[in-house]
């Protein structure tokens, strides 16, 4: 299944006349091309858009029509995927499989920047087209892009789809023969990387420019095309009667562009596109006004710690800090108070702590002089807040010019005595464990597919149920029932693949799962978690633990505090779970896990690689390797490949497991502070090799605090 889930509602389009909400650095910002990424119409240039930019795109002419995602993921380094919904093929020459539906060919593009342009050297970038899908539009380019004033010009050299002209010939040939020559088709199922045609065959030079006009909002392009459209995978004839292409830009509004162009000497084009910034996108919050030195003045704090009221000092913790405070302790010596808790609004942690410490600063004895808040995960320690009390106050009354409050504020790992809640002292609070009632949510759920053979654009909306259940500090059961609420994923058409499957069906038969109930139980898990120590963590689980497998397992990891690496290994036995009956089961059984390490290397900033090593759910071994960023709103993408020994034959179309996903911060979206996420995932394809269980509670997630790279 094709899966892709949308994010336009981070661009918050706002459809103005010329001259209102446009930013004046916007006007002269790299243009998108017909295919997605910068570029002129057709063809690419070397420009590179500011990092973290990301456009959705929509183009649209007689023979095709696009639809691209493009993220500037660094300043070098530019991503795209598209798909190109071919209008003059069918899908499938079978009616009875795929209708009247048009062809889609999905593809994947980058582009690296080799020099940045200075005062006599032009920006200078290569470039990869559909690199890993079918190949039906891949090429290979370099360009070299030079401003002059309001003109922006680019000369570049293309091979494959982006110089299929063919006006100049090859000189990698003078190295070998196989360069003279590109291979036609794909290997295999489609969907593997196909290094072997890159820059091979024929090349083309091509270039253009593009004007800014006075009128800011618009900008003209000229362009020399590289592609003469011979053999299409349109499989018609397309005319050119001239290499020469023309268009215009047209800036709506900071997040809404139009593009019309006129181009081959006989086709109008049109496209529009949806941007915004990952780094810089933000949302206005409502929050409680933050307690100043006025208030240390009118209304001073106790004198001493009997006076204060243990219940009001949480209170405005909760509702000012957002720190949820489990315990609330005072040294021996008086003059430290600790409080092991959470924090459930802010994930600017300076932010929260700040907050919190304020709150104590005009709330408890001045013979106070530190503040730690301890955070903790299931009762578990997992790192601090210290709080000079003495500068904090300084700043709040502004006893200088300079002194601001978060310079009061260090983050350090726990010490083993506070790791093991052994502190001497009293406590003015603590929360003793109860087994109480289970906590109950609701959310709706949008599961989206793009690209499938009955119906290009499939979905499933739905209710979510949750409840979790603390049975004991590391003992907890999570549940959730899903409700159908809408869908059109009866109208998949086959159940059963028409040949012998390589590999047992342990996700192709999403279909079948997708289908058979309006009502079903999504995952019942229960979990036990045990820190051995302040690094060392481990936990057993068993239940039903996704939509597909029930089983057990056991996990265990290390994980020193900030640290850039970290390690652990997970074992479990499941069970196929049946999709005619909630509760049943198939005969399928089988052993999975993974050594699993994450590295945060030092020369990419915020980038986390997360690599694991093992067997997967259909008894094939091999190794899962993710790729992810961090932008500074908090938005992290992502992207994954995972290489079996199930060979591409066996795999099937696709090759071998892959996709991309972005999680993104829900504050962004509402006024209020959270610190929760939402998850969409694009798979081009779901195949059975290289899938991994899905459990809802995994070490990785539960210690977050350790290093906070999603939680911060």
């Amino acid at each position: 299944m094709r899966r892709i889930s949308t994010v336009l509602g981070l661009f918050a389009v706002s459809v103005t006349a010329y001259g209102q909400d446009i930013s004046p650095n916007l006007y002269h910002q790299p243009t998108q091309m017909d295919m997605g990424g910068v570029g002129l119409m057709q063809m690419p240039t070397a420009r590179m858009n500011r990092a973290g930019e990301f456009t959705a795109l929509y183009y649209d002419n007689e023979e095709y029509r696009r639809i691209a995602l493009s993220l500037q993921l660094f300043p070098w380094l530019e991503t795209t995927i598209r798909y190109n919904d071919v209008r003059t093929r069918l899908y499938s020459d079978n009616p009875d499989f795929s209708g009247d539906q048009t062809y889609k060919d999905r593809g994947v593009d980058v582009k690296l920047r080799l020099l940045e342009e200075s005062v006599y050297l032009p920006e200078v970038s290569i470039g990869l087209r559909d690199f890993a899908g079918t190949g039906q539009f891949s090429g290979e380019f370099i360009a070299a892009s030079k401003r002059w004033n309001n003109f922006d010009f680019t000369l570049g050299l293309g091979w494959g789809y982006v110089g299929r002209r063919g006006n100049l010939d090859n000189p990698f040939c003078e190295i070998s023969d196989e360069y003279c020559e590109r291979p036609a088709g794909f290997q295999g199922s489609g969907g593997s990387f196909e290094y072997d045609e890159w820059f091979r065959g024929d090349m083309s030079v091509y270039g253009g420019v593009e004007y800014q006009t006075p009128w800011e909002p618009l900008s003209v392009k000229l362009e020399y095309d590289g592609n003469d459209y011979t053999d299409e995978p349109s499989r018609t004839p397309i005319i050119q009667d001239s290499p020469w292409n023309l268009g215009l830009h047209y800036r709506v509004s900071d997040n809404l562009n139009l593009q019309v162009s006129y181009e081959r000497g006989n086709t109008i084009m049109f496209g529009f596109n949806l941007r915004t910034n990952f780094n810089s996108i933000s949302q206005v919050k409502r929050r409680e006004r933050k307690r100043s030195g006025k208030r240390l003045v009118n209304n001073p704090p106790p004198e001493n710690i009997k006076a204060v009221e243990s219940e009001n000092l949480r209170n405005g913790l909760r509702k000012e800090g957002g720190w949820y405070a489990q315990s609330l302790h005072i040294s021996d010596d008086g003059k430290t108070l600790t409080s092991y808790g959470s924090q459930h609004a802010f994930r600017d942690r300076k932010m929260g702590a700040e907050r919190s410490a304020r709150v104590l600063a005009s709330e408890v004895p001045e013979s106070i002089e530190k503040y730690q808040f301890i955070d903790t995960t299931m009762t578990m320690p997992t790192g601090k807040a210290t709080v000079d009390a003495n500068k904090l106050k300084a700043a709040m009354r502004a006893e200088d010019m300079t002194t601001q409050a978060q310079e009061a504020i260090a983050f350090s790992d726990v010490t083993e005595q506070e790791q093991k809640k052994n502190l001497a002292g009293d406590y003015l609070h603590q929360h003793e464990f109860e087994v109480g009632k289970p906590a109950f949510g609701a959310r709706p759920y949008m599961e989206q597919a793009f690209g499938g053979p009955e119906n290009f654009y499939m979905y499933q909306l739905r209710m979510d149920a949750d409840m979790n259940w603390a049975l004991s500090p590391q003992l907890i059961v999570d549940a959730e029932v899903s409700f159908n609420l809408l869908t059109n994923y009866d109208e998949f058409n086959y159940t059963t693949p028409t040949r012998k499957a390589f590999l047992p069906r342990v996700r192709t038969r999403i279909r079948e799962y997708a289908t058979q109930s309006d009502v079903w139980l999504q995952n019942l898990q229960a979990t036990y978690v045990k820190q051995w120590n302040k690094d060392m963590y481990s936990s057993v689980y068993g239940g039903y633990l996704e939509r597909m497998f029930a089983g057990v397992g056991s996990e265990v990891m290390y994980r020193p505090y900030e640290s850039n690496w970290g390690i652990g290994m997970d074992l479990n036995w499941v069970k196929q779970r049946s999709f005619e009956n909630a509760l049943g089961f198939h005969d399928y059984s089988t052993v999975t896990g993974h050594i699993n390490g994450y590295w945060e290397p030092e020369f990419f900033d915020d980038t986390r690689i997360y690599v694991s090593y093992g067997k997967f759910l259909a008894k094939d071994n091999g190794v899962r390797v993710q790729f992810e960023h961090k932008f500074d709103s908090g938005i992290i993408v992502g992207a994954f490949a995972v290489k079996t020994n199930v060979s591409a034959k066996e795999y099937g179309e696709g090759s071998f497991n892959k996709g991309f996903f972005i999680s993104i911060p829900v504050d962004l979206f509402q006024i209020s502070d959270s610190v929760g996420r939402a998850t969409f995932g694009w798979t081009p394809l779901t195949r059975d090799g290289g899938q991994m269980l899905r459990r809802s509670r995994t070490l990785m997630g539960i210690t977050d605090g350790r290093e906070r790279f999603y939680s911060n």
